[in-house]
């Protein structure tokens, strides 16, 4: 599970092309506290490796296999999502939403996706980097080499707590906005920008439901929204240090189409 949901969050332009329901995107700028009374960047990113089970607890982990469910209320639709995930940079996510199967992967070095709009295809460009920094497996306790600047801008009330707001420039110059809840220090929302053939979106992504799971934490519920869908993720399973093959990232070959007679 990443930053920006989870290996889900890089199949976002995918699916919204597939639920095409205009919402909005809420972008509520932080309130403005004095900068004193602001924790640092560095103690906002520390107390949240920390909120996670720290640094040691994750590279116990080298594999992951989670499971659950979207659902595109405006649509009435729901479908099965299945991610796998391997040390260091291996991914998998593969969603079906009404027979409809998006998949999106990282194969250790080359970025991979097969959608309906855009059928199989390599990845290059900002979309491969979008991918390879998602496939990254201690991706969330390894935000800094991702980010070249980052500044707290203030405070925002996320539910029933405050959260700090944090602007962070990413190392290909996207503005990315991250909210850490100020009581548990855990990222409960993400406003960030994903590359795809259809152009550059911006995509709100907010965390909850955060559990134990063999010594970190991870959310198991993902609400995604920008101006083209809105959807959910519950996930219902999640299993570490599970047995996957690289071969099983690989990008599918396509069977040649048969003779005309």
């Amino acid at each position: 599970m990443r930053v920006s949901g989870t290996g889900i969050a890089i199949l976002a332009l995918s699916l919204a092309t597939f639920a095409q329901t205009p919402t909005t995107t809420v972008q509520t700028p932080a309130a403005s506290t004095p900068a004193a009374a602001l924790p640092s960047a560095d103690q906002i990113l520390d107390k949240y490796v920390a909120a996670l089970g720290g640094e040691a607890a994750w590279h116990k982990l080298n594999s992951r296999v989670s499971k659950g469910t979207i659902d595109i209320p405006a649509m009435n639709l729901s479908g099965p999502v299945d991610i796998i995930e391997k040390a260091p940079y291996f991914s998998l996510a593969t969603v079906n939403i009404g027979g409809a199967v998006f998949k999106r992967g990282f194969d250790g070095t080359a970025a991979w996706a097969d959608d309906p709009q855009n059928g199989l295809r390599t990845l290059s460009g900002a979309e491969a980097e979008d991918s390879k920094r998602q496939a990254d497996f201690y991706h969330q306790v390894s935000l800094r080499k991702y980010y070249s600047k980052w500044n707290v801008s203030g405070t925002l009330k996320i539910g029933d707590h405050d959260a700090y707001a944090v602007e962070a420039t990413s190392n290909a110059g996207d503005l990315d906005k991250m909210y850490f809840d100020a009581q548990s220090g855990l990222l409960v929302r993400a406003i960030t920008t994903v590359h795809s053939p259809q152009g550059d979106q911006v995509i709100q992504t907010d965390l909850s439901d955060y559990r134990d799971t063999d010594g970190i934490k991870l959310p198991f519920s993902v609400h995604q929204s920008s101006v083209q869908a809105e959807y959910s993720i519950t996930f219902t399973e999640v299993h570490h240090n599970v047995d996957l093959a690289d071969a099983q990232f690989a990008k599918p070959t396509t069977a040649p189409a048969p003779d005309a007679k």
